[in-house]
């Protein structure tokens, strides 16, 4: 029986993708399906892809015909996930071998449907530069801080059946974080380190000039502010962590 999906869009990160799955299959819980979506029309990786694949039978590759972005992704691969809780997951990061029943124990004790853990941040090489902590989060905390990493999110099923990702470059889980706020559902914040989020230079999340443009867009386009106010809230995010 599978609990868990995990979710992995990929685009052209062959250099870490082994490492991110072999972090998922050291789990010590085991109930779980790994969803890779390929993003990428270019199949150059998918070979290499394939034969990580045939390393355990709970691994599936979905096929893009194009790039649609990772939120898109993300969302084609919820539709077809069997497990009753969504945990997300980047193609560079890597877990703690006991995030995921960590999670499922805390969200089960707590009867939470959305949870999310502290992490460290690496490097290309995995060497630890930073940290951040995770607490319970409100909408109107999340309005001057999206401080929550993607791939420390764990949600059930059932609450994605109404909501999915926006068609952003960055900031598509922002979104998402917030419309859910939106409807009083609260962020749990599990205070133990159990992912490692990698920062690259040549990464999407790391363009200064692209994170501004697409925090003004949640806040004019998907928020309804108004041009003032979505200034306003994009210098409060900006200062909180936006361009940190």
């Amino acid at each position: 029986m599978i609990i868990v999906s995990v979710i992995i869009p990929y685009y052209k990160k062959k250099d870490y993708i082994k490492s991110t799955i072999k972090s998922v299959l050291n789990q010590t819980f085991k109930s779980f399906e790994i969803i890779i979506v390929y993003d990428d029309e270019d199949r150059n990786d998918l070979v290499y892809l394939k034969k990580i694949q045939s390393l355990d039978k709970r691994i599936k590759i979905i096929l893009n015909s194009k790039n649609i972005g990772a939120g898109l992704s993300r969302n084609k691969a919820i539709r077809l996930a069997k497990g009753k809780y969504i945990a997300f997951l980047d193609s560079d990061d890597l877990w703690n071998k006991k995030k995921i029943i960590t999670q499922l124990d805390f969200m089960k004790k707590n009867q939470c449907n959305i949870s999310h853990t502290s992490y460290s941040i690496i490097d290309k090489r995995g060497n630890i530069s930073g940290t951040r902590k995770a607490k319970n989060l409100t909408y109107n905390d999340l309005l001057s801080s999206c401080d929550i990493g993607l791939s420390t999110v764990m949600i059930k099923k059932k609450i994605l059946d109404k909501y999915s990702f926006v068609n952003l470059k960055t900031k598509e889980d922002y979104v998402l974080w917030l419309k859910l706020a939106q409807k009083r559902h609260q962020f749990f914040g599990i205070n133990k380190k159990l992912t490692y989020w990698r920062n690259l230079d040549d990464s999407l999340s790391s363009s200064t000039i692209q994170k501004l443009f697409d925090g003004y867009k949640v806040y004019r386009k998907y928020l309804n502010q108004s041009i003032i106010q979505s200034f306003i809230s994009l210098l409060v995010l900006s200062k909180n962590y936006l361009i940190k």
